[in-house]
């Protein structure tokens, strides 16, 4: 069973470089940098703007 909430369309090798890293949640993404992020393999301008807008719809932000 997962507790993970990232959003569904986010390609698998962006949700294992997330959850590698210790990202199974969208609260833990919470305030966490973009360029952080992009440093992830699989994590590119798609990935980020699904997780911005998935971060935004329960009130939670990446940074700059």
């Amino acid at each position: 069973m997962t507790t993970d909430d990232l959003p569904t369309g986010l390609a698998d090798s962006a949700r294992r470089a997330l959850q590698a890293a210790g990202y199974r949640r969208l609260g833990d993404l919470d305030g966490r940098s973009e360029s952080e992020l992009r440093q992830l393999p699989g994590v590119g301008p798609r990935a980020l703007r699904l997780l911005r807008l998935a971060l935004h719809a329960r009130g939670l932000t990446l940074t700059e």
